[in-house]
């Protein structure tokens, strides 16, 4: 591989594959390969560890490395030990779903097994089973914010997600936490000192892997910070424009015209 790459790290939804997706053959072959020659594979998602081991299962691949929850969980999966970092308070998770009222959002959680939400709604319900989840559907709100979580997330209009964009970025966030847009109709809000480049940072640190050394793929905000910490950091063409602007390259096809595997076969194979 060029550069001397001895990590790859990739994002899934919009990056690996299109959501709700099976992995491609052509990418399957390509992480076998990778792996073959000793470079290390792992992959980097909003989603909780339980969603990606499902994920790979049904895959039929295996990864050296996961993170989680953007950051807030990381799994080495050589010696399955698990790292979780910071969290939601409860009165943040308050304040978000405040300060999402004048939007049409739906908010949603993770807990172990399910997704919590208090609308259940088609986009819900094809989140859950993609990741062989329950649907858990509550009446009152205050439930999300019982207790701490790693995030909170609103799906949205995707004709509003522009607005909420712009409106937090008018108004920034004063509290111990960020929100950030990780599909075209999910925004997230999550601890500020916890992102996918902390995470991906703390396992090299681990495994003594310097930042040159890596190559990281993402497609939206919550990528960024793991593209700016790698040593080539690599947006999808389908990408946003904040993810671009930090990107070392960016890859000729999309995501639904399989543009990592494409990308891969013609750089680093």
């Amino acid at each position: 591989m060029k550069k001397n790459i001895k990590f790859v790290v990739c994002d899934i939804d919009n990056t690996l594959i299109v959501p709700h997706a099976s992995l491609s053959k052509p990418a399957k072959k390509i992480i076998e390969l990778l792996r073959a020659k000793g470079i290390l594979f792992g992959l980097a998602s909003g989603r909780p560890l339980e969603d990606l081991d499902f994920m790979i299962e049904n895959w039929g691949i295996d990864v050296d490395m996961m993170i989680g929850m953007n950051g807030s969980s990381l799994r080495d999966c050589r010696t399955n030990q698990e790292y979780s970092y910071y969290m939601m308070k409860p009165e943040w998770i308050k304040e978000t779903i405040d300060l999402m009222k004048p939007f049409h959002g739906n908010p949603i959680i993770y807990e172990p097994g399910v997704v919590v939400c208090v609308k259940e709604d088609e986009m819900v319900q094809v989140s859950a089973s993609s990741s062989n989840r329950k649907v858990k559907k509550v009446d009152d709100i205050s439930y999300l914010y019982r207790t701490e979580n790693a995030k909170i997330m609103f799906r949205v209009p995707e004709n509003e997600m522009a607005d909420v964009e712009a409106y937090f970025k008018a108004h920034p966030i004063q509290s111990g936490y960020e929100g950030f847009k990780t599909q075209s109709t999910l925004y997230e809000f999550a601890n500020k000192h916890t992102n996918k480049g902390f995470a991906l940072k703390k396992y090299c640190e681990l495994k003594q892997i310097p930042a040159y050394q890596v190559m990281a793929f993402g497609d939206t905000s919550n990528d960024n910070s793991m593209l700016a910490y790698s040593g080539l950091g690599v947006c999808m063409k389908n990408g946003s424009q904040d993810t671009k602007s930090v990107a070392d390259i960016i890859t000729k096809k999309p995501c639904d015209q399989d543009g990592w595997a494409d990308f891969m076969m013609g750089y680093a194979m």
